[in-house]
């Protein structure tokens, strides 16, 4: 039984998000967080996470340790005048939430209006964390970006060279 237990829990550490699927709010702004997604979002047994401003003009949902860790490294900078704006409009938008017994999750007006949201969002998995995108805008800048090939293929090359590059501090280390 511990030996599971064990495997149960490296899953879990090497977890990531990914995939994508169109939802739609309902007239509460609640819409359905596909079960894969809240499967990660899950420690020590409960479904809580926190959602914000996101980059490129989504939200993101993070994972509460996810945020803590942000906490403490911006904690270091929160003396820097240039930082000022940004925390306050970062950490004053952070919503602490969970799902419903169906796997609603309520999405803040203020939020929904910041990402330009009306009814229908995209929910895609982002490594370690879940954007929550307007879906005709997220459509268009995938479009766009399929549209560029040169720009996809130099974006992806870019990508991965900085993989060998890790790899390589890595090694020097």
């Amino acid at each position: 039984m511990e030996k599971g237990g064990k495997g149960i829990v490296a899953k879990m550490n090497n977890f990531f998000f990914s995939g994508s699927a169109t939802a739609k709010l309902d007239e509460k702004n609640r819409f359905v967080l596909p079960q894969s997604m809240r499967y990660g979002l899950v420690e020590n047994g409960k479904l809580e996470f926190v959602v914000g401003l996101g980059l490129g003009g989504c939200l993101a949902i993070y994972k509460t340790s996810d945020i803590q860790k942000i906490v403490e490294k911006f904690k270091e900078k929160q003396h820097i005048a240039k930082f000022q704006k940004f925390f306050t409009l970062f950490f004053s938008t952070l919503h602490h939430t969970s799902c419903d017994k169906i796997g609603r999750m309520n999405l803040p007006a203020h939020l929904k209006k910041a990402a330009g949201i009306e009814k229908e969002v995209v929910v895609a998995g982002v490594m370690d964390k879940i954007e929550i995108w307007p879906k005709d805008k997220y459509e268009d800048k995938l479009a766009e970006l399929f549209n560029s090939k040169e720009e996809i293929n130099e974006i992806t090359e870019e990508a991965f060279a900085a993989l060998s590059e890790s790899k390589e501090s890595d090694n020097d280390n």
